[in-house]
């Protein structure tokens, strides 16, 4: 059976410090996450009005990048906004390019063979 002393040291015991407060640039930017997001799932889902929700989100991040933003993010702002017009276009591809009716379908199932 376990004994009940308790084996902690009180002179180990490291008090809890915060973290310092970073630059403003080290923020999470959940504006650019969005805006990179969203083309996705409007690719994904071909609903429109998530293609024009995220051209509008990825127009505003590109328009509010500051100096430091744009020297940290690994994309450039305008890669966003062609990746959500890209994604806008997709989902008005079925108007311009109407799917070829009964082509998609699966091949109907055989009987099974009586023995």
């Amino acid at each position: 059976m376990a004994s009940k002393k308790d084996m902690r040291r009180p002179d180990l015991v490291v008090p809890y410090q915060e973290p310092p407060v970073g630059k403003s640039g080290e923020t999470p930017e959940f504006a650019s996450t969005l805006s990179s997001t969203m083309p996705m799932a409007a690719i994904f889902t071909r609903n429109k009005y998530i293609g024009w929700a995220a051209v509008v989100f990825s127009m505003q991040s590109w328009l509010g990048e500051s100096e430091a933003t744009t020297q940290n993010t690994s994309t450039p702002g305008y890669f966003s906004v062609g990746m959500s017009v890209m994604a806008l276009l997709v989902t008005y591809l079925p108007i311009f390019m109407p799917p070829i009716p009964g082509q998609a379908q699966p091949p109907a199932p055989q009987p099974a063979a009586a023995a």
